[in-house]
């Protein structure tokens, strides 16, 4: 039996504040992906049957490399956004917080190789 108080248990378990930023941040991304969407997958779907150096042309294009940069950033950014979510809701203790970092470096690095990638394809010509 604990003799805290309510607000003795709940003191130190952080403000209720950052569930409302992460709520309109994981929304403005999914907006940012509606918008840029189009703009990344046309191109591409373009590109499909093309050769290799005429790919690399495409993306040469100022345009369409920083569509592409865009659109990758904000689809790791917000993949982590959802994965700290589900992690949060479903996992518990130091298993919850291994597994955030684990994302959180998952995600920072693959939307870093994406980058890499697009940045090397950019300034290859």
């Amino acid at each position: 039996m604990s003799f805290k108080t309510d607000y003795g248990r709940v003191q130190g378990l952080g403000s209720a504040k950052d569930g409302t930023h992460h709520f309109w941040t994981q929304r403005l991304s999914a907006i940012a992906l509606i918008i840029l969407t189009p703009f990344f997958i046309i191109p591409l779907a373009y590109t499909l049957g093309l050769p290799h150096a005429q790919m690399l042309e495409t993306y040469q294009h100022p345009f369409h490399a920083i569509v592409a940069a865009l659109f990758i950033l904000t689809c790791f950014y917000h993949l982590k956004l959802g994965l700290q979510t589900v992690i949060e809701d479903y996992t518990h203790g130091g298993t919850r917080t291994a597994l955030i970092v684990f994302a959180n470096l998952l995600c920072g690095a693959l939307g870093f190789s994406g980058l890499f990638a697009v940045a090397k394809i950019a300034f290859s010509g």
